[in-house]
């Protein structure tokens, strides 16, 4: 299904195409995610507003908190606060950390709920979170629950992508990004590897948007 996707997109976009030849054969599966809700969107809160090499270490730190196993949404609402603020994370993280915790007691649904779901319904029903903005869902839907056709317009590797890429004199904005984003469908997820691989920077889709 990979090949026929790259080949659909190829035969949609000339500039694209290039671009795919550039960068050659798509690993995306390679990054894709394990774990529950909580795990992913706690590492997505981490890596928030950060460089992938900062957030790496904090995220490694937070998980070395616990070092028996990952946190469970309890653990969390118990950790205090200055232990997580050791570990390098932010004032306003620990309480999108704690806030996911504790909705996450409340009733969150699993990953086997969502993958039920389509795409909008699962934004909608993760925003309520706090720190967890569109571009957080996204990269879930990407990484964890392989959907096919995100497009993640806000995200600043895509938009500096298709900026080198079709030679523009400045980042595109997001009606520019949904425009061009037309011809990759059904595998706007397809493109967007490509787009944040060109960069040779973080191929994984982190952005410094939440």
């Amino acid at each position: 299904m990979l090949n026929s996707a790259i080949a659909t997109l190829k035969q949609a976009d000339p500039i694209l195409a290039t671009l795919i030849e550039q960068v050659g054969d798509c690993t995306l599966s390679q990054g894709q995610r394990q774990g529950d809700l909580l795990f992913c969107l706690c590492e997505s809160i981490l890596y928030q507003q950060l460089s992938g090499k900062a957030a790496a270490a904090i995220h490694r730190r937070f998980l070395a908190l616990y070092p028996h196993a990952f946190p469970s949404a309890a653990d969390l609402l118990n950790t205090p606060d200055d232990d997580l603020r050791s570990a390098g994370i932010s004032r306003p993280k620990i309480v999108y950390l704690k806030d996911l915790a504790q909705k996450t007691l409340d009733g969150l649904p699993t990953i086997a709920e969502l993958e039920a779901m389509d795409d909008e319904a699962i934004v909608q029903t993760l925003l309520p979170i706090k720190g967890v903005g569109r571009w957080t869902v996204q990269m879930l839907l990407i990484f964890r629950l392989h959907r096919w056709d995100v497009l993640p317009v806000d995200d600043l590797g895509i938009r500096a992508g298709i900026r080198r890429a079709y030679g523009l004199a400045e980042l595109p904005d997001k009606k520019t990004v949904e425009r061009l984003g037309q011809a990759w469908q059904p595998y706007r997820t397809i493109a967007s590897w490509y787009l944040w691989r060109s960069l040779d920077a973080n191929p994984a889709g982190r952005a410094t948007v939440a």
